[in-house]
């Protein structure tokens, strides 16, 4: 079992899954680096311009947004879609005008003087979904496994989706990737969720006046009973009275189960130093992890992949050297597994147990480790021991690794870390569309990317984009995905 800790603070928010009083998995959200992106307003049509055929929306913000035509979603035509005719959407005065009340999506912050940039299309992530109110469709990432297993996963889709439509709820959804051995009653009750949320925005675009914000991304200590919280879970303690009351009423709402563990914690000493937290976190921004037995680990991250190497350190044992080393690769096995999971590290990791001679112990040893990664709420692939003696495994990468997002990099080397520019994945994307084009006939391919991409997409590749939807002949339609990083996207067959 497990407790869930929370400290609140109006600046930050730390959330500690903690087991057998050893921290687990560490969580931190900071208010001011929260962006607009995802965000849902009513906003007021301020003013048209059509020969920029765009709009200057008021969403309540010191700016007003912006609003292409080509993020225009009305009476069911789909935004940003290249039709193979060569057609055009209607001009954009002719579908909105001053004064006219609009719900809209920010899918751009602003920057510098720039307003946000908005879309009128509503997406909402869920915990393995992301509802599209206004689109019919099931989506599949093309990352989740066979053409066989997307076939069976849209089939169970499509009848769990059908059970509210005589309640008069409609839209689609794409599954994300982390759905794909998601049971019926998990599926069930994220769909319930998002249909109750998109509920709420409806309701109140009905009621509140233009300006008005209807939806925001949940926030951490929200996303605690959305993503965290399970069966395992003993307890949710949280330090704060009024968030306290604030998580209580979200989750009699939407998680009812959940929120029978919450607890208000009314002790003097911070909630984190009941079991020794900040130094946790100390020690997992450190390359060296020392282990019980004395042998230590050594973690080295790379925008490739992170490494890891176990040494037996100090103590080599006596009696049976063969013996010391299995039993430090056994210990190092459940040390990485939890540091996967307290760094958050994803991708590629490369893990370098000290060599082994007898295969029972090199079996073992897997095995252990298979076992401790099990744990793991995030997806890992792993493979067995290469010739080199090495475990390779992937994981999924949800969101920042703990050093990213809370050190930067050291000035004096100049970060010499490198990532794809939003132009590299552009033309990824525009590839990958091609080949699979020559393999499937869908209705529509929709790119899924981080809101960079999108744009590039949107303005200075949308000739590009036009060109190769004129040329496979099929609409392709684009929907920023706040959480990507610009080098993640899915190309989703609808």
């Amino acid at each position: 079992m497990e407790d869930i800790l929370i400290n609140w603070s109006p600046q930050e928010t730390r959330v500690a899954v903690v087991e057998n009083g050893a921290v687990q998995e560490l969580h931190i959200e900071r208010t001011l680096e929260r962006g607009l992106v995802g965000n849902v307003y009513l906003g007021r049509v301020a003013r048209v311009l059509p020969g920029m055929q765009s709009a200057f929306i008021d969403i309540g913000l010191e700016r007003a947004a912006f609003l292409h035509v080509a993020d225009l979603h009305l009476n069911g035509v789909s935004p940003r879609s290249h039709h193979g005719d060569g057609a055009h959407a209607i001009p954009i005065e002719r579908q909105v005008y001053e004064g006219q009340a609009l719900t809209v999506q920010v899918i751009k912050d602003p920057i510098g003087t720039k307003g946000a940039r908005l879309s009128t299309q509503i997406s909402i992530a869920g915990r393995l979904l992301v509802h599209l109110p206004q689109d019919n469709h099931i989506g599949i990432s093309q990352k989740i496994g066979s053409p066989e297993a997307r076939d069976a996963l849209r089939s169970r889709m499509q009848s769990l989706v059908a059970v509210g439509v005589n309640d008069g709820n409609t839209g689609g959804f794409i599954l994300r990737t982390n759905a794909e051995e998601a049971s019926d009653d998990e599926l069930g009750a994220d769909i319930a969720y998002l249909r109750k949320t998109w509920g709420s925005i409806r309701e109140k675009s009905l009621r509140l006046p233009p300006g008005s914000l209807l939806f925001q991304d949940l926030s951490l200590v929200e996303r605690v009973l959305r993503d965290l919280a399970s069966e395992r879970t003993n307890s949710i303690r949280i330090d704060s009275k009024l968030q306290y009351e604030v998580l209580r009423a979200f989750g009699e709402t939407y998680m009812p189960a959940a929120t029978a563990k919450l607890d208000l914690y009314r002790g003097e000493r911070p909630i984190f130093d009941l079991h020794n937290i900040d130094a946790e976190v100390a020690r997992a921004l450190a390359r060296r992890v020392d282990l019980k037995s004395g042998g230590y680990l050594i973690i080295d991250q790379t925008e490739a992949m992170t490494t890891i190497d176990v040494n037996t350190g100090g103590f080599v044992g006596a009696r049976n050297f063969d013996d010391t080393i299995f039993k430090t690769n056994l210990e190092a096995a459940g040390a990485i597994a939890r540091q996967l999971r307290l760094r958050n590290l994803g991708g590629i990791i490369i893990v370098d147990f000290i060599d082994m001679t007898r295969e029972e112990h090199k079996t073992a040893v897997l095995q252990e480790f298979r076992k401790q990664l099990n744990r793991d709420r995030t997806k890992v692939t792993i493979g067995g021991f290469t010739q080199l003696g090495l475990v390779e495994l992937t994981r999924k990468r949800t969101r920042e690794s703990l050093s990213r997002m809370l050190c930067e990099p050291c000035p004096t080397c100049e970060a010499r870390g490198q990532v794809k520019t939003a132009r590299s994945i552009c033309y990824e994307i525009m590839r990958e569309i091609l080949r699979e084009s020559r393999q499937f006939n869908p209705r529509e391919f929709r790119v899924v990317a981080a809101a960079n991409v999108v744009e590039m997409l949107l303005d200075e590749e949308s000739q590009h984009l036009a060109g190769l939807s004129d040329f496979i002949g099929k609409p392709i339609s684009l929907t920023a995905e706040p959480a990507n990083q610009t080098e993640h996207y899915d190309i989703v067959l609808m």
